[in-house]
């Protein structure tokens, strides 16, 4: 199916390395639309939603962020951290809002497994179910986030 050009530009943009390192569809070749149709089908499987699993990553960032860089202790099961850096990243859809350039890190202490987060996956998640392309640095695998904090 043909893209609107409004849909290429966002693609251009998602593949771009100009916004990070790598851009955010890492070394996938499928568009923006069907690696989330991919990813809400994963999510239906599992029975969670997007905004779920994305309230669920911001109530960890906001319990971490009293750590300053330490490990805070989540529930028995888990720990996290986050690590800030000056400035902002705007989300690569056409609309307004900017991220603070912070990374949560979150630990589960029975198989000392570890998986990460920006403020920007958080809100790409939740406004546009956009979990990023495989290979991407920040990509978050509907699979495989929500046994680390649920």
């Amino acid at each position: 199916m043909k893209q609107t050009p409004q849909e290429q530009k966002l693609e251009e943009t998602l593949r771009s390395a100009a916004w990070v390192a790598g851009g955010f569809m890492g070394e996938d070749r499928r568009s923006p639309a069907e690696i989330i149709a991919a990813d809400q089908a994963a999510l239906v499987r599992l029975h969670y939603t997007a905004q779920q699993i994305a309230a669920r990553m911001e109530a960890i960032t906001r319990l971490a962020t009293s750590g300053l860089g330490n490990w805070v202790s989540i529930d028995s099961l888990r720990q996290a951290r986050v690590d800030e850096a000056k400035g902002s990243l705007p989300c690569p859809w056409p609309h307004s809002g900017r991220f603070a350039k912070r990374v949560t890190t979150v630990r589960r202490l029975d198989n000392n497994q570890t998986l990460f987060w920006s403020d920007l996956n958080i809100h790409m998640i939740a406004e546009h179910t956009f979990f990023e392309g495989r290979g991407s640095y920040f990509r978050i695998d509907p699979e495989k986030i929500i046994p680390m904090i649920f």
